[in-house]
């Protein structure tokens, strides 16, 4: 008799989730925010179902001191429209940072995740902190350097 092969689902219930403390300092943006995507969405685990929630939590402080390459710091934009006639914004990416350097970071990471219901989950286990401080310690993060 030939043994079959069967595709394992894992229920987000059964799924591990730990709680990971990420170091923005000097780090740059897309490369950070494209591995920090990878955790929260589960991809560095054997059990990665595509359809279910099996991804970690992840703080990342010091999301002040994250950089750009080249000349992107003085290039990128921002943009947000009103939907009023003539209601488009562009911010640049040091006027964003001076404001809210939090959004940055999390926009990166939120355009790698999916976009749809389960994307808009995912988004919530991203905590992001301008400085070296964060309200997660009970929750006992263990260090991620990539």
């Amino acid at each position: 008799m030939k043994q079959e092969k069967l595709t394992r689902f894992i229920k987000p219930e059964d799924a591990d989730q730990k709680w990971y403390l990420v170091d923005a300092k000097d780090q740059v943006l897309g490369r950070l925010a494209a591995k920090v995507a990878r955790v929260i969405r589960g991809k560095n685990k054997p059990v990665f179902t595509p359809n279910t929630d099996t991804g970690d939590f992840v703080v990342v402080i010091n999301a002040d001191k994250i950089r750009l390459t080249g000349k992107r710091e003085t290039q990128k934009t921002y943009f947000s429209h009103s939907m009023y006639p003539g209601g488009a914004k562009l911010k640049s990416f040091t006027e964003v940072m001076n404001q809210k350097p939090e959004f940055v970071f999390e926009t990166a990471v939120r355009g790698m995740l999916p976009k749809t219901k389960l994307g808009r989950k995912l988004i919530k286990k991203l905590k992001v902190y301008a400085g070296e401080n964060h309200p997660h310690s009970a929750q006992k993060p263990e260090a991620l350097s990539f």
